[in-house]
Formats: C-alpha cells, structure tokens, sequence
C-alpha cells in the first residue's frame, strides 16, 4: 500500500509538532496508506485533486472491504480511519497546497456510544488478591496490579515506567502519557506497600541494574502484551476472565473515584484525558449507579 503524496510531511508534523507516540503513529499511517490505496485503485493521481464525493465513496469503499483477518472494518474503524483523513486535508490547506478541505463535509458511520466496563469493588478485590506467596514473580504481580488499580495507568504507561519514576514515600508517581506527556499520579498506601516489597525482595534477583521498574523473568523490560498476560491470568485465576481486558482496571479506577464524589476535572487530570469530554463517558457509567442506589434507597422510587 501506497502514501497519498504529501501524507509523509503530514506524518512528520504529527511527529514533531503534535508529538504523537509511535503507536499512533503507526495507526495514522495504516489509516493514509488505506486512503492512498483507495486513490490509486481509482486513478486519482495526487491528494490536491480529492474533492467531496471522492472522500465519501472512500468511507463507502472501507466499509466494504476485509481485513487481512478476512473480517469487514468496524465502525469504529471506519470513523478512525475518516479522522486521520479529515487531519491530513486540514493540513494541505493549513500548509497552503490547497484551498480546499473536500472532507469537512463527509460524515462518518455513527457509532453507538459503549460504556466502559467496570468491576465492582468486590471484584477488584479478589484480582488484587490473586498473586500469592513471596516469591519473585508474586511480588511484581502483586506491585502491578496494585499500581494499575491505584493510579489509572494505562498498561503501556506501566511498562515503560522506570525505577526513578516511582515515589512509595510520598505515594506518587511520575508517567509519560499519549504524545509523551508527563504527567504526575497518585497510589494509595497499599500500592506503595506492594511496589517496596517488589524493590526489595523481588525486582533484585530479575534485573538488578535494568532502569525498567516492571521486568520479565530474563531481566528485560516488560512489555506490554506481557503486562496484559499477566493480568489475563489472575483475571482469569479469580473468575473474572471474561469481564477484563487491558483498560479494565483504569476504568475501574475512574469510575470508583467519580462514585465516592471526585470531581470529573480531578479525574481527568488523573487519566491525563486531553478533554474533559472523554472522561465524561465515565459519569455515564456513575449515573447507571446512581439510578441503581435511588430506586433501592428511596420510599417512593419503585411505588405506582
């Protein structure tokens, strides 16, 4: 699959400029190859020459298509891969190659509007406790899952934390985010109990000089499909393999928060959301509570 033209420069801004991770960097390049493949498959030889109706039989044309798992794009897919095209057009114009944006006018598929999935406190209580014993690899289960729960990490920033970046004195934590944003949290005593433990009695006979604060058995790094075994594991050790997925424990963390009465501006200070707007989906999962309290509580909530 082929670039459109000029989508490389478009890629190095998003680099330098907007400081996008490599991750995304990778998706915005999978989405403008896709694009340009459409182009080409058409015979629209350059992306100056792109009006409306080119981009709209491009989201139709995705939508038709398979993956290379043989599966048709998701929605969401679509919509994301619309996102990274519509980015590219308003850099053509905002970079004075063209007047014109043809995609600002095209709509995407809608997409219904899922709520996290969140484990009771209950839950998360009995994931918390399935590493067992004080061996090595309990004890960085146990820091791990502690962490994750305690602070709203996502994995990926988990795994690239660092020895320096953790403070069981004071309880914080120091993270890089998207777009490699710094970005300081907090944990509770619990956390910081874990995490000394693993210091001490357990991260030193993995990897005594590695910088890296989460390590594998062979004293590298961890990695992220290695973090998201191991919490699949004690997920599925517990009965709850079914209700976790990597961000679970992060929505956990947000939508416990919200419901003990944080304000929404703290949490999403705390995920380090760039817009209050995407933590708000986690009120929507708290009013679902809030509903479930009233009519349990209420005199009058069920009468009639």
């Amino acid at each position: 699959m082929a670039l459109p033209a000029h989508a490389e420069r478009y890629l190095d801004y998003l680099a330098v400029e907007r400081g996008l991770s490599t991750h995304s960097l990778a998706a915005y390049r999978r989405d403008l190859e896709l694009y340009g493949t459409y182009l080409g498959q058409v015979g629209i030889g350059g992306s100056l020459d792109v009006v409306a109706e080119d981009v709209a039989a491009f989201v139709a044309w995705l939508r038709a298509q398979r993956t290379p798992r043989g599966t048709r794009y998701a929605p969401a897919t679509v919509a994301r891969t619309l996102v990274a095209v519509r980015g590219f057009h308003r850099f053509l114009v905002r970079e004075g190659l063209t007047e014109h944006d043809p995609s600002e006018e095209v709509s995407g598929p809608q997409l219904r509007r899922s709520l996290p999935k969140a484990l009771s406190a209950e839950q998360v209580g009995r994931l918390l406790a399935a590493p067992t014993g004080d061996e090595p690899v309990a004890l960085r289960d146990r820091a791990m899952l502690e962490l994750l729960y305690a602070s709203g990490l996502r994995i990926t920033e988990l795994v690239d934390l660092d020895v320096d970046d953790i403070d069981t004195e004071d309880l914080v934590v120091r993270c890089r985010g998207k777009g490699d944003k710094e970005r300081r949290v907090h944990m509770g005593r619990p956390a910081g109990a874990a995490l000394d433990a693993w210091l001490v009695r357990g991260r030193p006979a993995y990897a005594p000089r590695s910088p890296a604060l989460f390590c594998n058995q062979r004293g590298g790094r961890l990695s992220r499909q290695g973090g998201w075994k191991i919490i699949k594991k004690h997920a599925e050790a517990v009965g709850l393999g079914a209700r976790v997925s990597p961000h679970t424990l992060r929505h956990s963390f947000a939508t416990h928060l919200l419901e003990g009465g944080a304000d929404v501006r703290v949490v999403q200070e705390l995920l380090g959301h760039a817009t209050v707007s995407t933590t708000q989906v986690y009120t929507l999962v708290s009013q679902g509570r809030l509903r479930s309290v009233y009519d349990e509580s209420h005199p009058r909530a069920t009468v009639g």
